[in-house]
């Protein structure tokens, strides 16, 4: 009977074999930085090395069907193209077959045995593995990116912990583990991300950041990773980026009446700065990029730099950060300024050098608008100072900020009437709201993954930049000083809409607690 294997054969000793790293180092199939990795991750796991090397995306599987079977000395067999009979089937029972990993092909005259080479994943898929056992690195990746654009997630964290590796999905902002598997994957599993993303699969110390794209369900992903080294080794977030979304309009983002005509008020004026502010994962961009849809113009340049690109806008000529390139958001603004811009977005603002050229934009005739790290809109501006720039330039160039927080909708499919504590209707009284309302939660069901809630609503202030609160940025007054003047003229806080939506059943008291700051 001949029999295609996919195992090392027990009847050729190790002494008389080529080790298979050589083979292929001498055949230009692989680095010397790529195999001693690999080498790493056999010693660790205890998987056998040409496994990793496929998994890992560093070997294609026919080069190294090749290359073992010169290493073993024996014929190859390609079962996309063979079938094996029904009679060689019927003489090794399925549970052998998987434990060996082995195929019967055909029966021959004599009673001998005749081992054939063969790549191990056709093999797997003709005795049908379940893949749930042992699965494949690529595969594993693969269904957790699809699963995870199934579920709306945002960042996928991969986390080595004592004793296993946790998956965790952050879905309309909140994390919630969605798998567990032993530890032994983690090395291979950040490898494989790290390869995808082209970066150094033999450096585990220094944090790296890298990006990739793929195919799922037959939409484009966008996906950034950064890794780093941990105590229990390492880990990698990813943060997704659907590029086939469509891109939201103003009017769409869910801003009150009061709050929409007084931004609109200020993102057409025609120089200036206009600043989103807020912490990570708060839909800056999201707003950034409305902003643009409502006032870009045939007859305008509008010209961006970000990191990455988020969203493709045909229209806007869009620039984006090549750290290897040498070109950063200040290298990136500095080319633009050169562009004869109209509209400038800038994606972020970390820097003083990036910080002092777009004020310097805004104060010569440019529309600059960026997002900004910060509490509220307030303490946006203060952010500028502590970078170094001076407080008549602040004043000067900014024409308004907008601050914003995303909170969790209460799931429509599970809401129920609720009676919240003592301590959270004292907090909703603190904010303004009325605490005869009605409330409601959400119990948790299939649609909502029992988390009670399901997509997310924007909560915004937006703070106009007058004369007086330029004179308070001046003379170096305290965010608070300016809030309570931008209350007192008109300023509707991000706690009291929370407040609002929590009257109107759209989420909880709890949430707004989680998410809006409040002072």
């Amino acid at each position: 009977m001949i029999i295609a294997t996919a195992a090392l054969s027990e009847m050729i000793a190790p002494e008389a074999r080529t080790r298979l790293g050589e083979l292929l180092l001498s055949g230009h199939m692989l680095t010397p930085e790529q195999l001693s990795a690999a080498l790493n991750l056999q010693q660790e796991s205890g998987r056998q090395l040409g496994a990793i090397l496929v998994e890992q995306g560093l070997v294609d599987p026919r080069l190294l069907t090749q290359a073992l079977s010169t290493q073993l000395g024996l014929p190859t067999i390609d079962l996309r193209r063979e079938t094996p009979t029904e009679e060689a089937l019927q003489k090794v029972p399925e549970a052998t077959a998987r434990e060996f990993r082995i195929m019967p092909i055909r029966l021959v005259d004599d009673d001998q045995v005749r081992q054939i080479w063969a790549d191990s994943k056709p093999i797997e898929e003709t005795i049908t593995f379940d893949p749930n056992d042992d699965a494949p690195i690529i595969q594993l990746v693969n269904k957790i990116m699809a699963q995870a654009v199934r579920d709306r997630v945002s960042d996928i964290h991969v986390e080595p912990t004592e004793g296993r590796l946790r998956i965790r999905f952050r879905i309309d902002g909140a994390l919630r583990e969605a798998l567990s598997l032993p530890a032994s994957a983690g090395p291979e599993l950040v490898s494989r991300i790290k390869v995808m993303a082209d970066m150094d699969i033999v450096e585990r110390r220094r944090p790296q950041d890298g990006q990739f794209q793929m195919s799922v369900d037959g939409g484009t992903l966008d996906v950034r990773v950064a890794t780093a080294s941990t105590i229990w080794g390492e880990t990698a977030v990813m943060r997704l980026l659907d590029t086939t979304r469509s891109m939201k309009r103003l009017s769409d983002l869910g801003m009150p009446e009061s709050v929409y005509d007084l931004y609109l008020s200020i993102v057409h004026k025609p120089h200036g700065m206009i600043i989103c502010s807020g912490p990570t994962g708060s839909g800056k961009t999201t707003t950034l990029y409305a902003t643009l849809a409502e006032i870009s113009r045939s007859e305008l340049n509008v010209m961006t730099i970000e990191d990455p690109v988020e969203y493709v806008y045909p229209v806007v000529n869009q620039m984006q950060i090549n750290n290897q390139a040498g070109v950063t958001f200040a290298s990136g603004l500095k080319s633009i300024l050169r562009q004869d811009p109209d509209i400038i977005l800038v994606g972020e603002i970390r820097d003083e050098e990036t910080a002092r050229i777009a004020v310097q934009s805004a104060l010569t005739g440019h529309l600059v608008m960026s997002s900004l790290h910060a509490t509220d809109a307030s303490s946006a501006m203060y952010r500028l100072l502590d970078m170094g720039i001076e407080p008549f330039l602040v004043s000067s160039s900014i024409v308004g900020v907008i601050g914003q927080r995303l909170v969790r909708r209460v799931c429509t499919s599970c809401a129920t009437p609720f009676t919240p504590g003592v301590s959270e209707l004292a907090l909703f009284e603190s904010l303004g709201g009325d605490t005869a309302a009605t409330f409601v939660h959400g119990t948790g069901c299939n649609f909502c993954s029992n988390t009670g809630y399901r997509e997310r609503v924007g909560v915004y202030e937006v703070l106009k930049v007058t004369d007086e609160v330029r004179q308070l940025i001046v003379t170096r007054a305290t965010p608070q000083d300016v809030r309570e003047l931008a209350v007192e003229q008109g300023m509707r806080s991000m706690a009291r809409q929370a407040a609002e939506l929590v009257s109107l059943g759209v989420t909880t008291i709890d949430e707004i607690s989680r998410v809006v700051y409040v002072s």
